[in-house]
């Protein structure tokens, strides 16, 4: 339903996107990881219809991106990074506004805005102002105003940066909700933890998709062994080793754990061995989004 082909486009001598290819069919969420800068909002510009490319294709249902944009514009909904609702304006009335501008039939327009504050749970909220809704709630209604013409394919732009982690679950349980709908979804994130939630993943860097695949190829392909360390004494692990590391590791904290990189099994019973007495537990694990991704930016640079 997305598909894109060597795609290129650069802003005077900066390259945004170099090379990239993609594909995204029903029922999938394709989600493209990347820091800001890797190319991303480009690339969704490029297959919304609003840049055109340097080189390559893209196309939406079959339609090229640039030269039959018009024609995509009923089939497509395209959630920008920016809050784009109007702020005076309450939850229902941004709806109906959404409604006119794709021009949504009267009893057709009433349906969708039942069903919409349903599966939102902004049906309590409907006059309230868009401009005092919290974060979470904001994108559930710019969500719910891409929705409100019924397009096959949803482009989302970064649509939980800045908002609140139970928001963010409920976000992606909506996603998901719609992809088991028959949609396609391409949505592009700064959040690792946000790739195991999608089908497949393309992780950019500088333009360049450097990994792709299922999240757990992706992880799959980290070329060396973690160990996990977490506990209390977490601090005092990560001091230790940064004072007197062990020759061939790698020790990068993720949140409330830290993970050593090593290769063989000597260098693990001299971290184990490093880290004795502490109030830490170690134990091997098995690599995640953020360790592939680490190695990969390693191996680029």
């Amino acid at each position: 339903m997305i598909r894109i082909d060597d795609l290129h486009k650069s802003y005077g001598a900066t390259a945004a996107v170099r090379g990239l290819s993609l594909a995204v069919g029903p029922g999938r969420i394709c989600g493209l990881i990347g820091p800001d800068g890797a190319g991303k909002t480009t690339t969704m510009r490029i297959v919304c219809g609003l840049l055109a490319p340097d080189r390559g294709t893209a196309t939406v249902l079959g339609r090229d991106c640039t030269r039959e944009a018009r024609a995509i514009k009923s089939r497509l909904g395209y959630m920008p990074q920016r809050f784009s609702l109007y702020p005076d304006l309450t939850v229902a009335e941004n709806l109906r506004f959404f409604a006119d501008l794709f021009a949504v039939g009267r009893q057709e327009r009433a349906r969708r805005e039942a069903e919409l504050m349903e599966f939102s749970k902004l049906g309590p909220f409907r006059e309230r102002r868009a401009g005092r809704l919290s974060g979470g709630m904001k994108q559930k209604l710019a969500l719910s105003c891409t929705l409100i013409h019924t397009p096959e394919v949803l482009v989302l732009d970064e649509p939980t940066t800045g908002v609140d982690p139970v928001s963010r679950r409920e976000f992606w349980r909506i996603l998901r909700d719609l992809a088991n709908r028959g949609l396609a979804l391409l949505v592009s994130t700064p959040y690792l933890d946000e790739a195991d939630l999608c089908d497949d993943i393309v992780l950019m860097h500088g333009g360049r998709a450097i990994a792709r695949g299922t999240p757990a190829e992706v992880a799959a392909g980290f070329p060396r062994r973690l160990l996990e360390v977490r506990g209390p004494g977490l601090s005092a692990a990560i001091a230790l080793l940064r004072e007197t590391p062990v020759a061939g590791t790698d020790a990068r904290r993720y949140g409330d754990r830290l993970h050593v990189v090593y290769t063989d099994q000597d260098q693990a019973a001299a971290v184990r061995a490093r880290l004795a007495g502490l109030a830490v537990e170690v134990s091997p694990v098995g690599p995640g989004i953020e360790d592939a991704f680490v190695a990969l930016l390693e191996g680029a640079s």
